[in-house]
């Protein structure tokens, strides 16, 4: 049984949810926006292992999904005349500037081309990753594997603290703060934690396996034995680099995702805990050329410039085109919307938006292992979302 409101127009979206809602364990959320209206927010299933009901406030870690967040928040404050795309981020973050890294400018960073995404030769313990300031020292020391801006490689952990850090630099103010002033409280998100508070933990979802709740990894590239397999299988048969994944994606060990200190602490490229609410919610200000509700976060011309593809070409860690915008990949969804824009997640949560629609979209899971870009339930809920639309257009 779903929960929620579904506009009659779009009832085919929450047909599609219940098929997608495990019989045994495991939840979700889908909530979706056209011309600036929710016509869509409902929710199902369990938020955990015991069967305890997925809620209306109900948040899930939705891992790469994060990044679109991010990316949405460096985009407000190029808006605002704080910084400019091609600064080099070392104007406004001198320590970064170390090992060939002083002329890496925030497009590059946002468009995967700096180079950093060697995780792998960053840390040497999983447990690094939940200390901030620790990551962007180790962010500031690292040295690119290639010329900045010549190629480009998913950042695909990494990511957060590059952004991140440039964001806090330029604000002058801590990630959370600057997350929660510019982005959460204008558009008055019911559900968006990067850095959960502790008061907020009973609020989430936790992920869950066939066999129950996800446990660390037994091999030693920290990640799910199918992620693994699915790598080493796959990936090589496309010429994708292996290596390359495994340095990007490798946590060096077991890590829990489930557990609070993972929750808690500020991993912006991986550890959002949102409702799907808040994501559909900022994607259809975008949608809607940068307003929603009278509040205006972007203009017009940037919301255009952040739509802009910026490259068509498989990279050095991921085995797909994603035609990358500018911290945006494009919105999976079986070919039925070549200019949408937005993330997904591993683990199946996604967002985007479709501005020649004025349509936004956002699920959130916590069942089922993927690959890093998702599976096929959040282009199954994508293409759903587009059919309705354009039925109404006739």
């Amino acid at each position: 049984m779903l929960d929620g409101f579904v506009h009659p127009d779009f009832a085919e979206v929450a047909a599609v949810l219940q098929r997608l809602i495990p019989r045994d364990a495991g939840g979700a959320a889908v909530c979706v926006y056209r011309d600036s209206h929710k016509v869509v927010d409902i929710w199902g299933g369990t938020r955990d292992r015991d069967g305890n009901p997925w809620l209306a406030d109900t948040t899930a870690l939705s891992f790469s999904t994060t990044k679109g967040v991010v990316s949405t928040l460096m985009h407000i404050l190029i808006d605002q005349g704080r910084a400019r795309y091609d600064d080099p981020i070392a104007k406004y973050w001198p320590a970064f500037a170390g090992n060939d890294k002083a002329d890496i400018t925030i497009r590059q960073a946002l468009c995967h081309e700096a180079g950093l995404y060697r995780l792998d030769e960053m840390i040497s313990q999983p447990e690094e990753i939940l200390d901030w300031q620790h990551m962007l020292q180790l962010i500031e020391a690292a040295r690119p594997v290639h010329e900045p801006g010549a190629q480009h490689g998913y950042h695909a952990l990494t990511y957060g603290w590059l952004i991140g850090g440039t964001i806090e630099a330029i604000a002058g103010k801590p990630f959370n703060r600057v997350l929660q002033e510019e982005l959460i409280d204008p558009l008055g998100l019911d559900g968006m934690f990067i850095g959960m508070p502790h008061n907020e933990l009973y609020r989430r979802a936790l992920l869950i396996t066939r066999d129950g709740v996800m446990r660390p990894a037994r091999h030693s590239d920290g990640w799910p034995d199918t992620l693994r397999r699915w790598a080493e299988r796959g990936l090589a048969k496309v010429g994708v680099e292996v290596d390359e994944f495994r340095a990007a994606m490798a946590l060096r060990g077991p890590f829990d995702w489930n557990s609070e200190a993972a929750v808690e602490a500020v991993i912006p490229a991986a550890n959002g805990e949102f409702t799907a609410r808040s994501l559909a919610r900022m994607y259809a200000m975008i949608a809607n050329g940068g307003v929603l509700d009278g509040v205006r976060l972007l203009s017009e011309a940037r919301v255009r410039e952040m739509a802009e593809v910026r490259s068509k070409k498989r990279d050095r860690v991921v085995f797909l085109p994603m035609h990358w915008r500018m911290g945006y990949h494009r919105a999976f969804s079986f070919g039925a919307s070549p200019n949408a824009f937005g993330h997904y997640g591993y683990g199946g949560s996604g967002a985007f938006c479709d501005p020649s629609r004025r349509l936004a979209v956002a699920l959130t899971v916590n069942s089922g292992a993927s690959s890093p870009m998702g599976d096929t339930r959040m282009p199954r809920i994508a293409r759903a979302a587009i059919k309705c639309v354009d039925r109404t257009r006739r």
